[in-house]
């Protein structure tokens, strides 16, 4: 007991003194600012771009979210572990545990308002493109009035930029077709590429019906991503109160069995690794969960 005394100490003082010595700023805003400094200094390149668009979406936490979210995944993990084991050291591993999760999850939901907003700027591409196409007759000009025309935003709107002179310089718009296939791999984007080659090198018949076609398939993609956001939105919502309750089975456990009784069994080895296996397996469940939730955002 001494020991876990003297770790809260610690900890309190430590929590005293980052209060005292950082003047004109809150503990918690310091402390969110110093954990993002060298977050930020070693994270992958992938999450500063996905961190910084969503930014610019307005999407992305404040300073206040976070910390909300961190307590209450150390709150969380503290009062849950603390079920398990009754014991306060365990209790506080597990809370920083669980607050290390914050940035991975962080990525997550980024990676996911990106994922989002790309596919509502392809969305955009191929459907203005379609109606440029329709009156100029031509891939590259369509690509040039729907760049003009001020929808897209970057990097799509860098990459149509870097379509249109690849298309100049070559004189074909075989490269400029593969270069944009490969940053964004949609079947709708492949489909299209494919209807505006046929029509540029074969020529084709009736090619506002085609063009029409294709317009229809994107709608129909477009409703159809939409109504799995709302679904998956939904069973999300159900998920994660299933993995809480998952969690707090322990307290039937108690109920069943007594809490002295408990108590004993907790003195086998054998009973705490199965415990702490128990809490590991649910933790890997929920986020393996929440990695396909925001992963898969049901793009195509």
């Amino acid at each position: 007991m001494y020991i876990e005394e003297l770790f809260i100490i610690i900890v309190f003082v430590i929590g005293i003194y980052l209060y005292r010595n950082y003047k004109g700023e809150s503990v918690g805003n310091y402390v969110f600012g110093q954990v993002q400094n060298i977050y930020e200094r070693f994270a992958p390149y992938s999450f500063r771009v996905v961190r910084e668009k969503t930014k610019q979406l307005g999407q992305e936490y404040t300073v206040r979210q976070y910390t909300i979210q961190v307590v209450l995944f150390a709150g969380f993990a503290s009062v849950v572990s603390y079920l398990y084991f009754y014991n306060i050291i365990i209790s506080i591993i597990y809370a920083l545990v669980a607050v290390s999760f914050v940035p991975y999850l962080s990525f997550l939901r980024c990676k996911k308002v990106y994922s989002e907003f790309i596919f509502e700027q392809i969305q955009v591409y191929t459907s203005n493109t379609i109606m440029e196409f329709g009156t100029t007759q031509s891939f590259v000009k369509a690509l040039e009035g729907v760049r003009d025309s001020g929808v897209l935003e970057d990097p799509v709107l860098s990459d149509v930029n870097q379509m249109i002179t690849m298309s100049y310089d070559n004189g074909t718009i075989d490269e400029a077709l593969d270069y944009m296939a490969k940053l964004y791999p949609f079947y709708i984007v492949k489909n299209m590429h494919q209807l505006f080659l046929q029509i540029t090198k074969e020529g084709a018949q009736n090619s506002s019906d085609s063009l029409e076609n294709m317009q229809l398939d994107i709608d129909m993609l477009v409703e159809s991503v939409y109504r799995d956001r709302i679904e998956r939105a939904t069973f999300h919502k159900s998920f994660l109160q299933f993995g809480i309750m998952l969690y707090l089975l322990v307290m039937l456990v108690q109920y069943l069995l007594g809490r002295d009784t408990y108590l004993q069994l907790l003195e086998k080895w054998y009973v705490q690794f199965l415990m702490h296996a128990v809490l590991i397996v649910n933790t890997y469940f929920l986020i393996k969960g929440e990695k396909y939730y925001y992963e898969n955002v049901g793009a195509e």
